[in-house]
């Protein structure tokens, strides 16, 4: 009998993991019961401070479907993704969020393109923000239109980390343990015959969002400088670019001088251009500065996650 691993990465998830796993049990015996396929649902506790281990635990107990998997402390949901990912025994395994913003309904559906129309993975992408501030999603459309203007590969608006994929794709993924993960772009980086499956966006079952405009900015940041060195390229351009300007300005102020003499007028102007290119050098130096963080980072080579406990030290 073939399996699928349902992932779900928890912070803070106390309140809706319950209508998950109710959710989850309700698809499986309706939509998957006439076929030879069985299930498990790992839960990654990415160091959540309110009761989630607890609900898990008690799922665990109730259903021998219910494994997890529970931090020393938060690491990311990046990392709780990938020790899912590690953690899981399926033929087919799929990423979710505890949340159901991620529709489970639509899952059969994903699984018969893998199983039937030669798809190795099936993804999915919100064709719709509803209820997601105007200006977030302005931002999320940029972010997309960019680094799809940047990288070698495209990245779908709209994509979800909901996907589910065979062990193949799984492995490929696991194979990259780069510290600075950036799961999008390494799904559109391994390749492979994928699927787009679209839904319109579903509100939170319960709880609220973890993603701050902060961080969804450096989770962006870190999706760039993880795929594409443009940024290092635009520094150089600027640099170039000034040196030639400022070899102009510096024919001028020779030539005004010779002609017209040395006026000691001007000097605001001067300020202004001096405090731009100030500030273009400190942006170039920002831009270095992000590129040689990330390399401190990978080559320290520290894990991206430490285990507290499974389900295996509950028995």
């Amino acid at each position: 009998m073939e399996k699928i691993s349902v992932i779900i990465s928890c912070y803070n998830e106390e309140k809706a993991i319950p209508f998950f796993y109710e959710e989850m049990e309700r698809v499986v015996k309706e939509d998957f019961s006439d076929v030879d396929v069985e299930f498990e649902y790992i839960f990654v506790n990415d160091g959540s401070k309110d009761k989630s281990l607890e609900v898990m635990k008690k799922l665990y107990n109730y259903d021998n479907k219910v494994r997890y998997v529970s931090f020393s402390r938060n690491f990311g949901k990046e990392a709780a993704m990938l020790a899912g990912l590690k953690a899981a025994e399926g033929d087919y395994v799929t990423l979710m969020d505890a949340d159901l913003q991620d529709p489970p309904k639509i899952l059969r559906e994903m699984f018969n393109a893998i199983k039937n129309e030669g798809y190795d993975s099936v993804a999915t992408r919100r064709v719709t923000r509803k209820g997601e501030p105007p200006i977030r999603s302005f931002f999320a459309r940029m972010f997309y239109k960019l680094i799809n203007k940047v990288t070698d590969f495209e990245m779908i608006d709209g994509a979800r980390d909901y996907r589910l994929m065979t062990k193949q794709v799984k492995d490929a993924v696991i194979s990259m343990e780069e510290y600075n993960r950036f799961s999008k772009g390494l799904f559109s980086f391994v390749g492979f015959k994928t699927k787009w499956i679209e839904y319109e966006n579903v509100e939170r079952v319960a709880g609220e969002t973890k993603w701050s405009f902060w961080k969804l900015f450096k989770y962006a940041l870190e999706g760039i400088t993880a795929f594409s060195t443009a940024p290092l390229a635009i520094a150089s351009i600027l640099g170039c670019l000034f040196c030639f300007l400022a070899g102009i300005f510096i024919l001028i102020i020779i030539i005004k001088t010779l002609v017209f003499g040395d006026p000691t007028s001007g000097w605001p102007s001067t300020a202004c251009i001096i405090m731009f290119i100030g500030g273009v050098q400190l942006l170039s130096l920002g831009i270095i500065g992000q590129y040689l963080s990330k390399t401190y980072l990978e080559v320290k080579n520290r894990p991206l996650y430490f285990i507290k406990e499974t389900e295996k030290d509950n028995k």
